[in-house]
């Protein structure tokens, strides 16, 4: 089961970034990631700002958390699913500006939708993230790396992310089949069982954590 890690961002956002803490609490989650900036936390390493985003379609309410680059692009985003941990995500998403038009008709939405997509498609995964402290460099305090793992996911859950991951534009191939994703379940779940989970870790500099008021 593979697993990847990257440093903090960067802690001049205009808001505060949610820590690895505060993300690893939020348990499996939907990731929508550009393959071509990276691996699946990639966008987390450029992130400098991030907010929440409450969606209306013919589908229902959708929850994300949206994370933008330097250049103000998004650059990342989890979308809450049957198996994620709601109490976690209320909290997180409470502490962020929410982004939030429901007034806004489908003609806008679509476009606004399409201009994120501006810059490369996206991709989807369906993780669990992990807060990895890391021991402290000359010069440098501790800080925390954060690292995901794919994840085990419901049948409902996987039916929510190819949904999700359809209605935002993003290559779903591989959330195409629930049974696949059942399969991979178990297979992910007995692997757990029998294995300890070890992150990846990259060479970073160490920045302590900037969390959340």
């Amino acid at each position: 089961m593979p697993a990847y890690s990257v440093p903090v961002a960067p802690a001049h956002a205009r808001t505060p970034l949610p820590t690895p803490g505060q993300l690893a609490a939020l348990g499996v989650v939907l990731c929508l990631y550009r393959p071509q900036a990276g691996g699946e936390l990639a966008g987390w390493s450029q992130a400098v700002r991030a907010e929440a985003e409450i969606a209306l379609d013919s589908d229902g309410m959708h929850e994300s958390l949206r994370f933008y680059d330097g250049d103000d692009r998004c650059c990342w985003r989890l979308h809450l699913l049957p198996d994620s941990d709601f109490l976690a995500w209320e909290q997180l998403a409470g502490r962020l500006p929410l982004r939030s038009d429901p007034q806004a008709g489908i003609g806008e939405r679509l476009l606004r939708r399409l201009a994120g997509n501006v810059g490369g498609g996206w991709s989807g995964s369906i993780l669990r993230l992990h807060a990895h402290r890391d021991r402290p460099a000359h010069g440098h305090a501790p800080g925390c790396v954060l690292a995901a793992s794919l994840a085990p996911v419901s049948a409902l859950g996987a039916a929510a992310a190819r949904r999700i991951a359809l209605g935002q534009c993003a290559d779903a191939s591989a959330l195409s089949d629930a049974c696949c994703c059942e399969r991979a379940a178990r297979v992910a779940a007995q692997a757990t069982r029998e294995a300890t989970w070890r992150p990846i870790r990259l060479p970073s500099p160490h920045v302590p954590e900037d969390p959340l008021p």
